[in-house]
């Protein structure tokens, strides 16, 4: 069992002949996904390097009814329309890797998905793997087989780029990654940390979870009530970074879009709740893989 990727898994890519959506398509095929086909509007029947482009979402479903996640590469101003497209014909999965949304058009979006009982990982996310399986966009990058490998470590982050580092610190460690997961570092975000790991919960391949959250928004409030609630019973290991906000001006903006300061929003204010809670609280990020090391090997 996996989580969010299967073998059967087939990705359609929503601007698949912009630079970052070819990126993803060359990605995503070195590491063995299918992703038979993309669209952008208005370049229905060119090719873009071997995969057939479609108009619409309809279209590609038409002659690749297989496919169930899309990979959203659109400008900001066209990620509104390019989700609820793909929500519409049916696609159970949307990756939003698209940043800054309008938070509008993002909230329009993720209440769409909900009435239609589909998932929306993001916006502002870089994706996510299952190692040895399959990934999303671009995690890992070209040396994703350096820092990925299947194991019973899953990781969940809101920064793309501590993603891979935290799953590097996991394969230093000896461990490999049951999967990785960016949920995305917007305001709103369509799956979250909590989303994350009731999924983790339930996948016998992941023995325990390593987690890097920030300060500001409340989705680490959750994760208090899941584990209070026993709705997360493995290990959890958890950093809250941007400690040093503390020191800053009240509304202060720091980093990604719900990175503000504020009351019970502070890294020091989520890591005493998390702790009561149950969690693994590291000081420091270098000591999550520490943390969770020791209950593998209990």
């Amino acid at each position: 069992m996996s989580i969010l990727l299967t073998e059967k898994t087939s990705v359609l890519i929503q601007g698949i002949t912009g630079k970052e959506g070819l990126r993803a398509l060359t990605a995503m095929r070195a590491y063995r996904t299918r992703v038979p086909c993309g669209v952008t509007p208005g370049k229905g029947g060119h090719v873009a390097d071997g995969a057939p482009v479609f108009g619409t979402v309809r279209d590609a479903l038409s002659s690749f009814p297989e496919i169930n996640v899309s990979a959203v590469y659109v400008p900001p101003s066209a990620a509104k329309s390019a989700v609820l497209e793909a929500l519409e014909a049916g696609v159970p999965l949307v990756n939003v890797m698209t940043e800054k949304m309008p938070l509008k058009d993002a909230a329009y979006c993720l209440a769409a998905a909900r009435e239609r009982g589909a998932r929306i990982i993001g916006p502002g996310s870089l994706g996510c793997i299952v190692p040895g399986i399959g990934r999303l966009g671009v995690v890992g990058g070209p040396l994703v087989d350096d820092i990925y490998a299947p194991g019973p470590i899953g990781v969940i982050s809101r920064s793309g780029g501590m993603t891979n580092e935290l799953s590097w610190l996991v394969r230093q460690a000896g461990l490999g990654q049951s999967a990785a997961v960016h949920v995305g570092g917007e305001l709103l975000i369509g799956t979250t940390y909590a989303d994350v790991l009731k999924e983790m919960e339930n996948d016998p391949a992941t023995k325990a979870v390593v987690l890097y959250a920030e300060q500001g928004v409340n989705y680490e409030t959750e994760i208090v009530s899941l584990l209070h609630d026993g709705g997360f019973t493995k290990p959890l290991a958890v950093h809250i970074g941007g400690a040093f906000a503390e020191t800053l001006p009240s509304g202060t903006v720091v980093g990604h879009a719900g990175a503000i300061v504020g009351k019970g929003r502070s890294a020091r204010e989520k890591m005493a709740a998390l702790q009561d809670a149950g969690a693994l609280v590291a000081e420091r990020f270098e000591n999550l893989v520490e943390l969770i090391h020791s209950t593998t090997h209990a």
